[in-house]
């Protein structure tokens, strides 16, 4: 996490903030404050007040930007040297436990929002007794600083007045730890030890694969309603925290308070938690304008300019195609009023000799393969944080015999898919649970199978996260699998493929077959028999977005 908002950091600074700095200048010096919160844990919080001002004994008043992060304080003299001349305080605050800070992290993120520990609100009230704030403030930052912001919006006092949120989630449980109710093992097993978090996050995490009590500290959608500052919300296709991005927008924007609802912004690019390699999107793929720049949505809501900001689109989303024939379609921005755009929402079916298309199938067809835990299909892409991420050849995971592939065969007339993807499957396997995984991919005319998006589901949370349901062998079950969003224009003789396994790791810990919520090196476990349907009555499909202009 830590990587793209160092990357976020740069592109704020140098674009957003269109400054220059002199490599000689002298960096400023912040103003330390142990600024205690309800229950008299002090946080670190440094504050640098443009112009070499001093908020011990200045008279003037100034809006603010906060940033709250677990990652220390070191971007402060930079982001005040650039936002100082913008006429901004800048305040860095490390979090609970974290660096300079009182306390301890013992559950990172809950003790940002709502709960009994509201160390967010707590320091807006702060700032707004501090004589030199202006009453204004408003908050930035990236991937973890972006939790920080969406934890606290929904129980933030009316000093706080507007928010860009990139790449964060809005939900811990279902988009950070238990995506589908599997473990984001890829994710949590490298982001919490490496960063040195109280190994009590990990444990407790561990300890509740269900949806439940626990998790509702970190659920900051259930209090949308009583968001009232507008936020940008900025994510990327194949970022980590894609859906929570979604969320944030789509919660607030449509059912936040009187102050947030219809001023929230929505930025998706073709972009990851970092960098990828293997497609090269165009230049115009970095931005979408000044829809982008943070600076002047703060200045529109924090000193009311009237500078454009009003009339923007709600959303921006960039169309991803073909990255090398110059000539096809896609690779450009669009804008809409509202998420998800219009779009026929269209089944493509599975069929028995390994076609995809809309055509429902009319046999009493079905297709078997065998899930060995200790054999998982190997991740290769997708929304990962530390290993290879994006859109990366999937031909080798396709090649084995634990994994059905169904294609539409090389397309007539490009298509676009716009929206979330959800796949529904009919389901049996002689085990009492197991997963299911569901692959979107884009292939290339020379046989380059593309990861577009993927998704999991756990058999047993089939119905609920807050229960589990385990499975009678034999007996055939409905499961859908949220492959989250995309917006991709598979060109013209390019191929469609959907491919369905029972795996994914390291991306997600594998079911062990057993009814255990965990699988670690010695557990017990089955190789599970999992047979999916394609039959008249029993047709598994993937639901595809149809976007059309004429929508």
């Amino acid at each position: 996490m830590k990587n793209l908002k160092c990357l976020r950091l740069l592109c704020f600074l140098l674009a957003v903030c269109a400054v220059t700095t002199s490599s000689a200048q002298e960096l400023p010096k912040p103003t330390r404050f142990m600024v205690a919160m309800d229950d008299g844990v002090k946080l670190a919080t440094d504050v640098f007040l443009p112009d070499g001002e001093s908020p011990e004994n200045t008279s003037k008043k100034f809006p603010v930007i906060l940033a709250r992060t677990p990652y220390g304080k070191e971007p402060g003299p930079l982001l005040a040297v650039n936002l100082g001349k913008q006429g901004y305080a800048v305040v860095i605050q490390d979090m609970r436990g974290r660096f300079d800070s009182e306390g301890n992290d013992s559950i990172v993120f809950f003790n940002d929002g709502d709960g009994e520990v509201h160390d967010g609100h707590d320091t807006l009230e702060w700032l707004a007794e501090q004589s030199w704030c202006d009453g204004n403030v408003v908050t930035w930052g990236g991937s973890a600083g972006g939790v920080t912001q969406t934890m606290m919006a929904p129980n933030a006092p009316a000093v706080l007045k507007a928010q860009h949120v990139l790449v964060a989630f809005s939900d811990m449980y279902s988009q950070a730890a238990y995506q589908g109710g599997v473990w984001r093992k890829e994710m949590l097993d490298g982001w919490l030890p490496g960063h040195n978090f109280d190994p009590r996050s990990y444990k407790e995490f561990r300890a509740h694969p269900k949806r439940g009590e626990f998790w509702e500290p970190g659920n900051a959608e259930k209090g949308a309603a009583q968001v009232q500052a507008p936020g940008v919300y900025w994510g990327g296709w194949y970022d980590i925290f894609l859906q929570g991005t979604i969320n944030s927008f789509v919660t607030i924007h449509n059912g936040g308070g009187e102050g947030a609802r219809g001023k929230c912004r929505l930025i998706l690019g073709p972009w990851a938690h970092g960098t990828f390699k293997e497609l090269k999107y165009p230049e115009n793929s970095a931005s979408p304008g000044p829809v982008d720049d943070a600076v002047r949505f703060f200045n529109h809501h924090a000193k009311g300019e009237q500078n454009g900001v009003s009339e923007d689109k709600p959303v921006h989303y960039y169309v991803m195609g073909d990255t090398e024939d110059e000539s096809a379609p896609g690779n450009f921005w669009r804008t809409g009023d509202n998420w998800p755009p219009a779009a026929d929402n269209t089944p493509y079916y599975f069929h028995v000799d390994g076609k995809l298309n809309p055509t429902a199938p009319e046999g009493d067809d079905s297709r078997e393969y065998a899930y060995d835990p200790t054999n998982p299909v190997p991740t290769n892409g997708g929304q990962n944080l530390r290993l290879p991420k994006g859109p990366r050849d999937q031909r080798e995971m396709e090649n084995r015999d634990d994994v059905l592939v169904f294609s539409t065969g090389p397309l007539a007339e490009p298509v676009e898919v716009s929206g979330p993807v959800t796949a529904k499957l009919y389901v049996s396997s002689d085990c009492p649970d197991t997963d299911f995984t569901v692959k979107l991919c884009d292939v290339y005319p020379d046989g380059r199978s593309m990861l577009v998006t993927d998704g999991i589901m756990r058999a047993r949370y089939r119905n609920s996260f807050e229960t589990h349901e385990f499975m009678v062998p034999g007996q055939v079950y409905e499961i859908e699998v949220d492959l989250w969003a995309t917006s991709i224009i598979f060109n013209k003789g390019h191929e469609i493929r959907v491919s369905v396994s029972s795996s994914n790791d390291p991306r997600f810990e594998p079911n062990p077959n057993t009814g255990a919520d965990h699988f670690e090196e010695g557990d017990p476990f089955k190789v599970a028999h999992n047979r999916i349907y394609l039959s008249k009555d029993e047709p598994s499909h993937i639901v595809l977005p149809i976007f059309t202009e004429a929508k």
